[in-house]
């Protein structure tokens, strides 16, 4: 690696004339300017989601002894509009995305005010960099018969890295990927690339250090405030990738584990979202049995929870959403398949998968008996558009399975979230307001945003009785009986 660490842990280097270029995020093109830092290494962040926004500022963050940056970052988008808007947010201060968590919002005006956080649209700053952090999305096709792996976003990245990476660059994937990609994949593609033009292939470090990101309140902090997992394709890039980290991550709280192999790094991963996942496709089982013989099992799950070992015992909800846990359970099998060429079933894994799909289409069958079996020319407030609660992320949202069955069923549905101005999945602006009780046949509770925690819906009411329907628990006790005590109907998951 670049550089060298000294006692203190601070990495020691100077960057070469030829690297200190700033790239604009508009046009892609670089312009000759000096970083902020020319003394200390440049780290690339490949991929401006909600991952890779967020460690671009971790990484910007991160200080020597004596408080002056510890790298200069550029973080990487592709050439189209999302990728400029994203980039352009950065450049001028901005996180991309709406967000609760006010520490990522002072950490990014933090960097900018530093000047060591510059984005772009250009490949050609791989050339610059010490470190290249890959977060960029791997995706399962899932529409067909035979779900599979859509590689092609991802190898076309990791190409564009090769294309014009140092030959002695350290590069760290953090996208989740199937076992045995790193090594597979990415590793031949960096050295055919390399090889084509005439650089060393042997030099480059190359490792697989999964995020474990919960965008929220405490998404900075799920960056530098959690637990990493990581190993290299041989010791010496492990070693690097260690290095690297110990001045990202708070160590001393937050301890690195090395495995043998980035296989075994990228089956934590998997394995880590796929235990998730059937864990909570079990609990909606539960849940419907609950509901049907008239027990509370929010009630139930809270005692068995005293017990140490069943602490982290989940309770049922409205559904399973986002990009992780709809998609990596199914990892294990297409690696399988794909990447080694072996056949090898999931059963709990696939069936997990299908059963969380499924939630939002139980929430509707119950509504539409709770309505008299009729949905068409129903008007229902759907409470919550994002995957999960404080995030404004829609992708793969359970809203959106229930919006669309909704909708075909004739009903009105009426979405409201206070993180999400424009559903893109739906292409529909999203009311900043919740709209008025008036006419009202049903209110979906489907994501627990504080907002919705602490709304007075007896003053909103008005005179209209509506049926609430709490998918995720957010009504209080308190709030539940005094919507019954209005008169009110109210029922929820997991609760009979």
């Amino acid at each position: 690696m670049p550089g060298s660490f000294d006692r203190t842990g601070a990495l020691s280097a100077r960057v070469t004339s030829s690297q200190s270029a700033r790239f604009d995020a508009a046009s892609g093109a670089t312009q000759p300017t000096v970083v902020a830092r020319p003394d200390v290494p440049i780290v690339c962040v490949q991929g401006l989601g909600y991952v890779g926004a967020a460690v671009a500022i971790a990484v910007a963050s991160a200080r020597q002894v004596g408080g002056t940056p510890a790298y200069n970052v550029v973080a990487v988008d592709l050439p189209n509009e999302q990728g400029i808007c994203r980039a352009s947010a950065l450049n001028d201060g901005r996180f991309p995305f709406a967000t609760t968590d006010e520490n990522l919002a002072e950490k990014m005006r933090e960097v900018h005010a530093a000047g060591n956080l510059i984005a772009c649209t250009d490949p050609a700053a791989f050339g610059t960099a010490d470190v290249v952090i890959v977060d960029v999305p791997l995706d399962v096709r899932l529409m067909d018969e035979e779900p599979s792996l859509d590689m092609d976003v991802f190898q076309s990245a990791i190409r564009s890295i090769g294309r014009h990476m140092r030959s002695d660059a350290v590069v760290i994937v953090e996208t989740t990927v199937p076992p045995g990609a790193t090594s597979h994949v990415v590793a031949p593609i960096l050295r055919e690339e390399l090889s084509r033009r005439g650089l060393p292939i042997g030099q480059f470090r190359l490792a697989h250090c999964y995020e474990r990101i919960m965008p929220g309140k405490k998404y900075f902090d799920s960056i530098v405030n959690m637990p990493r997992v990581y190993a290299g394709i041989d010791a010496a890039s492990a070693e690097a990738c260690e290095t690297f980290l110990r001045t990202i991550i708070n160590v001393e709280r937050c301890p690195l584990v090395r495995l043998s192999s980035t296989t075994a790094s990228e089956l934590a991963k998997v394995l880590e979202n796929s235990f998730r996942a059937v864990t909570i496709a079990m609990m909606d089982e539960w849940g419907s049995f609950a509901e049907q013989v008239g027990v509370d099992l929010i009630e139930v799950v809270e005692c068995i929870r005293s017990r140490p070992t069943h602490s982290s015992m989940r309770t049922p909800g409205f559904g399973v959403g986002g990009y992780c846990l709809t998609k990596d359970p199914l990892m294990g099998k297409l690696a399988a398949r794909e990447i080694f060429g072996f056949e090898h079933s999931f059963p709990f894994a696939e069936r997990a998968i299908e059963i969380n799909r499924r939630m939002p289409h139980r929430v509707l069958e119950r509504m539409k008996s709770l309505l008299h079996g009729n949905l068409k020319g129903r008007r229902i407030l759907l409470l919550g558009v994002s995957y999960r609660q404080d995030v404004g992320d829609t992708r793969h949202s359970p809203s959106e399975t229930f919006y669309e069955a909704a909708v075909r069923e004739g009903a009105v549905v009426l979405p409201h979230d206070p993180l999400v101005e424009f559903w893109r999945e739906q292409s529909i602006r999203v009311t900043s307001v919740v709209p008025q009780a008036a006419g009202l046949d049903a209110v979906l509770l489907a994501v627990a945003h504080d907002v919705y925690r602490t709304f007075d819906f007896e003053r909103w009411l008005g005179s209209s009785r509506p049926l609430f329907f709490d998918g995720f628990d957010v009504l209080t006790a308190s709030q539940r009986s005094r919507l019954k005590a209005l008169g009110c109907r109210v029922e929820s998951i997991g609760r009979g």
